[in-house]
């Protein structure tokens, strides 16, 4: 693998939800949990709470819970997070610019 940097990476960041968490997060620079959920309707709260964990393990998100009641939580990118931003942002602005072409290829597939 170490041949092979592409595939290093997107072992990182290539599952259904890290990237799209990723994209959103570059968006603003503080996130709070509901706020990622809105922004992301798919997504369950489940899934969000480990692709959030999962990042964070991975240093590219920050988690700073406020001792409040309700629990305030708040995710941003860190420093290493902030490198992904660009190549992120040009995959996403890219895969919406082709939309009926990834559609048409995943058609191919049967999943769509």
């Amino acid at each position: 693998d170490i041949d092979f940097p592409a595939r290093r990476i997107l072992a990182l960041i290539g599952d259904k939800w890290t990237t799209i968490v990723l994209y959103c997060l570059s968006l603003k620079e503080v996130r709070r949990f509901n706020e990622l959920q809105r922004q992301i309707p798919e997504i369950s709260k489940k899934m969000l709470v480990q692709t959030l964990r999962n990042l964070e393990r991975d240093g590219l998100v920050d988690r700073k819970v406020y001792p409040q009641v309700p629990p305030k939580t708040e995710y941003r990118l860190t420093e290493d997070g902030h490198r992904l931003r660009e190549p992120i942002a040009e995959l996403c602005r890219w895969a919406f610019e082709n939309k009926a072409f990834v559609t048409e290829i995943l058609a191919r597939r049967g999943e769509v």
